[in-house]
């Protein structure tokens, strides 16, 4: 018994010794072979680390290092360093449902409801008749930072967007415009394409050097 003690703490200081020596370059390769990348950061490089899940909000839009790194990266891939400090790995991905909507937003902090309820009206009756395009007008008139991708806001994962818009959204035609009020003012909304399934939830592992 005191044996195959001593033979594992020898191999186990075999190993941690050898993980002492490797180059961030090695750990990556070696985090990728492993089919416990977690139990390997734990037991063999003797690494700190923290698992992160990413909810994906916006697939065309990132907010940051983690969200773009968490869509884009592949499962096992271990990338980085990042600031010289830590190594991120994808260890795996579920789906959720995405939808495609192009927005006109109307304040009502700055315009009264009325002004901006005959706006709104008179915007949709314009793209409806055909007499200006969503996107023109979506330059001209929306007070939200969709004015600069001419109405575009990408695909949304669901639950990130407003109820009022989410709940209305499933019983419209792709194309359809309409209009929708929420207590910051009111959103021609455009559907410009069919709801599909994409990545929606990631784990990372954040593994400090």
């Amino acid at each position: 018994m005191h044996r195959i003690v001593l033979c594992f703490l020898l191999v186990s200081l075999a190993m941690f010794s050898q993980a002492q020596k490797m180059t961030v370059a090695q750990m990556k390769v070696e985090l990728e072979k492993s089919p416990n990348p977690v139990g390997y950061t734990r037991e063999v490089l003797k690494k700190k680390y923290k698992i992160d899940t990413v909810a994906i909000m916006n697939t065309s839009h990132f907010q940051g290092l983690a969200d773009s790194l968490a869509y884009h990266g592949k499962i096992k891939k271990v990338y980085g360093p990042y600031e010289k400090k830590y190594l991120v790995q994808v260890l795996g991905k579920a789906p959720n449902s995405f939808n495609r909507i192009s927005q006109i937003f109307i304040d009502t902090t700055i315009f009264s409801y009325r002004v901006a309820d005959s706006l709104a009206n008179s915007i949709v009756s314009r793209i409806q008749s055909g007499s200006a395009n969503f996107a023109d007008l979506a330059q001209t008139y929306s007070m939200g930072g969709e004015a600069i991708s001419k109405g575009d806001v990408g695909w949304i994962a669901r639950g990130a967007l407003m109820p009022e818009i989410e709940n209305k959204l499933a019983g419209k035609k792709v194309g359809e415009v309409f209009k929708v009020w929420s207590r910051m003012g009111v959103h021609i909304v455009k559907k410009t394409a069919a709801a599909k399934e994409d990545t929606g939830f990631v784990l990372l592992m954040r593994v400090f050097l």
